[in-house]
């Protein structure tokens, strides 16, 4: 059986990371963990950096992965975007590395952490632009900029799922669906 040395020390970085986080991870804590010297860490990344970054290209791969199993074609446009935004929000909390990241960000500010906690977030915008461009292809919805549209959504989504709790009760699944459809689907006009 061969060892993937690269994977293990890319698993045993993303542990560090989601413990300490990008600013107080160091080489030699990925290192100790991976069980390999610290040279070895540099023949496959150049830099913490380098490495961080190659975690979070994995994470949204999986966060992609996600996004996909979550569309059933069977489903109307917004039954599918709520579905996805539901199921990417929730890995999202779950995470451990998204844990921590969002944590250092807000305590700390650290750039490579906002850099990383962006990206997450542009692949989101992006998996709904398009998403949101095929149901204007498919006359589900009205012709509208697909990009701010899909700003919109994510975050009314994250509105009601995360800003929303700090003051009041959580909100269940059904009714971000519900609120979700009031402001979206049908308007507040009567």
């Amino acid at each position: 059986m061969t060892v993937n040395r690269r994977q293990q020390i890319i698993d045993a970085a993303t542990r560090c990371f989601a413990l300490f986080g990008y600013k107080a991870t160091t080489m030699d804590q990925v290192a100790k963990l991976a069980e390999v010297g610290k040279g070895t860490i540099y023949t496959f990344f150049k830099n913490k950096e380098e490495l961080f970054d190659q975690i979070m290209q994995d994470l949204i791969l999986e966060m992609k992965e996600v996004a996909e199993q979550a569309v059933d074609p069977n489903r109307s446009f917004f039954a599918n975007l709520h579905h996805v935004l539901y199921r990417v929000l929730d890995f999202r909390r779950k995470h451990e590395l998204t844990i921590k990241l969002s944590q250092e960000v807000k305590a700390i500010g650290t750039k490579v952490a906002q850099a990383g906690m962006k990206k997450l977030e542009d692949a989101i915008l992006s998996f709904i632009q398009k998403e949101v461009q095929q149901a204007i292809d498919k006359g589900e919805i009205k012709k509208c900029d697909p990009k701010i549209t899909a700003f919109v959504m994510l975050k009314l989504y994250v509105a009601l799922v995360y800003d929303w709790e700090k003051t009041h009760p959580p909100l269940d699944k059904e009714q971000i669906d519900n609120l979700f459809r009031l402001y979206l689907v049908e308007g507040l006009a009567p």
